[in-house]
């Protein structure tokens, strides 16, 4: 199959799934929170939680509606997806395949007037920015967590505000996610989305129809421009 080009103003990027992977975490997460709500059940949460907003997720699966309530367990269920993360000898926050490359090209957008990439997650910013430490990845200027929005992914508004917050058009980006919830996200938004095979199944991917379908970003190589960033994509 042959490669595609695509010369764009901006990168956009989800985060868990996609440029780390926390699973450990947040499956202990849920198994301590499973200690507080004993009738959850923590396999069918893990098969369809991913790519939604922690608050929207404690919503669903544990009854919580009280908005206080709700903001409290979100913080301490985030709290310890990163202090489960690397217990009972789980790998911890790490980084995904092909990930260091495209940060080490990342680098030297930094001169542009306005940021090029941004990253959108469906995390709260202390989370989001406690795990991209982790994993040794920089917290870009344009940065989209679930409280900067009223609603997360699958709406477009993430993916609306990251664009925005790179002073460029939705059309004109390209959305980076492993999760059906995040490519319905960026296609609302009129981005170009490319669905990684990191967290969901292939047939999982199609069914939100992304643009593109790669094993993970070890498939996609990035260039600056003077204008923009030069996306070339093997597709798998």
């Amino acid at each position: 199959m042959s490669d595609t080009i695509l010369h764009l103003d901006a990168l956009l990027f989800d985060m868990d799934g996609t440029l780390v992977d926390s699973t450990a975490g947040v499956v202990g997460a849920w198994e301590l929170f499973r200690q507080s709500y004993p009738t959850i059940d923590v396999q069918d949460i893990l098969s369809s939680s991913h790519g939604i907003r922690t608050v929207d997720n404690l919503q669903k699966h544990c009854g919580i509606d009280d908005p206080e309530i709700l903001e409290q367990e979100a913080e301490r269920f985030e709290k310890a997806i990163v202090s489960t993360a690397s217990e009972g000898g789980r790998p911890g926050i790490v980084l995904l395949p092909g990930v260091k490359p495209i940060m080490d090209e990342i680098a030297s957008l930094r001169f542009f007037p306005s940021p090029r990439w941004a990253i959108c997650t469906s995390a709260t910013r202390a989370y989001a920015t406690s795990a991209l430490a982790s994993a040794k990845v920089p917290v870009p200027d344009a940065f989209v967590a679930s409280e900067d929005v009223s609603k997360g992914k699958p709406y477009p508004d993430p993916y609306i505000l990251g664009a925005e917050k790179c002073g460029v058009k939705p059309e004109n980006c390209v959305v980076f996610e492993d999760a059906p919830s995040g490519i319905r996200s960026g296609r609302a938004a009129g981005c170009k989305t490319v669905a990684l095979l990191t967290t969901h199944t292939r047939q999982q991917l199609e069914e939100a129809k992304p643009d593109f379908i790669v094993k993970d970003l070890s498939s996609i190589f990035i260039k600056a421009t003077d204008t923009g960033v030069l996306v070339t994509i093997k597709e798998n």
